[in-house]
């Protein structure tokens, strides 16, 4: 079977395209035609194995329609006492990979997920692709060579991000700054360090990370902050030219350096539930728009953009999807022990929010598993790049809601509008909910620009700026003040660095940023705690 970088050297551009990007072509009813097939088989192996055998309750499904009606729906409580004592042989198949996340603190500091040999192919294929759509502007565009420069901004292995590395380099010879053997080894400031240095050198094609990642490294680069100082590396001759070219792009422009006075990227990959709210400054600083993807540790790539940078398109042969609609969620909410109802692909439609439920394919582990992700479908097709698939996009965590007595659940989308649109600067933030009697949005921020202290920063007016930016965005929230008589929102900002102290005290491994999870949305007392230490305020911990 020819290979895609044989494809690729011989400059086969149609056929490299079909055989990895092929998925975008496929209409509705092939695109099911995939899912079942391989659901059918993935039974099979379900049925021989002891995890099968519990998690669909002893059941026997021999239909898509019996699997959805029999087995009930999972969480990682699940596959945990599976997964943590190293039962492989109880598994449908018997890994190749173990991937773990450090996950939201909840239940699991970690959550561990296996990978078959199967799952691995058609993973290392689907990056491929991943590739191929970050670096193109339309159908067919090839803009790659057979050793594309990436700078290393991602976790090590057995983070799924550090695992995608290893596996995108199988299939397609890759120039990872540093190099895998050497990053996987480093701290994740270290990393970062070294792969700068190497890019001034060697310049750089294609940028992959979180996006707060993507835009923090433009921050300090514009700060000349400490993960890379351009004044300490200015002796080698190379790196004076480039930097004094990018000096000239940026002085031209009349603003501080950006990695985009650097170099002229072919592509920037970027996921996250985040990405939206940091697309635009990635787009400002790196000067590529970002291709988003959507994917996790327990379902690898799940969807993709295409070249418009618009919705993104399911991937049919890695997981079997299932969506839950908001109003089976509702009743979920509303009755105890309601097991909500599932719809497919084939029965979405636009405009429609529903819970994410994948069945991994390929002899995986995880069965009808609820992600906990609401995804929004914009569109039933894409009919500009004549994608016949529906088009969907990240629109809240399951539990990602605050309510505020009954009249409203605002989600991050809706606090991150209101405070752009309410002129705030802010470099990280977390709300929560809190009070009963007289409930409120409480946001801790830092601040981009801050006051010499925090006690001095104003945040009546900055109260005030956001909780007339949410009437505006969202009327059940104006309800609040105008049947409630609440203005239901308190700022705490936080002194500089906040944050970053955070990750570096919580993140695994020493990898910082890159590993460690914060949850914007009603994070526990603990992370409130540990980011109000350093102001040395009083914590309202109590959410009555």
């Amino acid at each position: 079977m020819v290979t895609g970088i044989q494809l690729l050297r011989e400059h086969r551009h149609e056929e490299l395209w079909n055989k990895y990007c092929g998925f975008l072509d496929l209409n509705l009813a092939g695109f099911m035609e995939i899912q079942r097939h391989l659901l059918l088989e993935q039974l099979e192996l379900l049925r021989g194995c002891e995890l099968g055998r519990s998690v669909m309750n002893g059941t026997q499904p021999k239909t898509v329609d019996e699997f959805r009606s029999q087995v009930p729906l999972t969480t990682y409580r699940d596959y945990a006492p599976y997964f943590e004592q190293g039962k492989q042989d109880m598994l449908p198949a018997e890994p190749v990979l173990w991937q773990r996340t450090s996950g939201i603190w909840g239940e699991y500091e970690s959550k561990w997920a296996p990978m078959t040999a199967r799952m691995y192919e058609e993973v290392r294929s689907v990056l491929f692709a991943g590739l191929i759509l970050a670096t193109c502007k339309r159908k067919y565009d090839i803009n790659l060579d057979d050793e594309p420069n990436i700078l290393y901004a991602m976790a090590p292995p057995p983070y799924a991000t550090g695992c995608w590395a290893r596996m995108a380099n199988q299939e397609l010879p890759l120039r990872f700054l540093p190099s895998q053997s050497e990053a996987e080894s480093m701290t994740f400031e270290a990393r970062l360090h070294e792969g700068f240095r190497l890019a001034m050198a060697d310049g750089l094609d294609v940028v992959f990370g979180l996006p707060s990642v993507l835009v923090a490294m433009g921050e300090q680069l514009a700060n000349n902050g400490h993960v890379w100082n351009p004044m300490r590396q200015i002796t080698h001759p190379r790196l004076l030219w480039r930097m004094a070219k990018g000096l000239v792009k940026s002085k031209i422009a009349r603003r501080s350096l950006l990695p985009k006075d650097l170099w002229k990227l072919r592509g920037v990959a970027i996921g996250g539930a985040d990405s939206s709210s940091y697309r635009q400054k990635i787009r400002e600083m790196w000067g590529e728009d970002p291709l988003d993807g959507y994917g996790c540790t327990e379902g690898q790539i799940i969807a993709t953009q295409a070249w418009d940078r618009n919705g993104m398109t399911f991937v049919p042969n890695l997981n079997f999807l299932e969506f839950i609609p908001e109003n089976e969620l509702s009743k979920e909410r509303a009755y105890s022990g309601y097991q909500p109802k599932t719809c497919l692909l084939d029965e979405v439609r636009a405009d429609g929010k529903y819970e994410v439920v994948i069945t991994n394919l390929l002899g995986g582990a995880f069965v009808r598993y609820r992600l906990g992700d609401i995804i929004k479908f914009i569109a039933t097709e894409n009919h500009e790049l004549g994608i016949n698939l529906p088009q969907m996009i990240f629109y809240a965590r399951a539990d990602g809601f605050i309510d505020l007595a009954g009249f409203t659940r605002l989600t991050e989308n809706m606090i991150e509008q209101a405070m752009k649109q309410a002129g705030l600067n802010c470099l990280h933030w977390v709300a929560r909910g809190e009070g009963v009697e007289k409930p409120c949005l409480h946001l801790y921020i830092e601040l981009e620009t801050p006051n010499a202290t925090h006690e001095r920063t104003d945040t009546s007016e900055i109260e005030t700026k956001i909780h007339h930016e949410l009437k505006q965005l969202h009327p059940p929230y104006a309800n609040l003040e105008e049947m409630l008589h609440l203005r239901p929102i308190r700022v705490t900002c936080l002194p500089q660095n906040s944050f970053r102290d955070f990750v570096r005290q919580n993140g695994h491994g020493g990898n910082g940023l890159g590993n460690t999870k914060v949850a914007k949305l009603n994070p526990p007392d603990s992370v409130i705690e540990s980011l109000m230490h350093k102001a040395h305020f009083q914590v309202p911990l109590s959410h009555n």
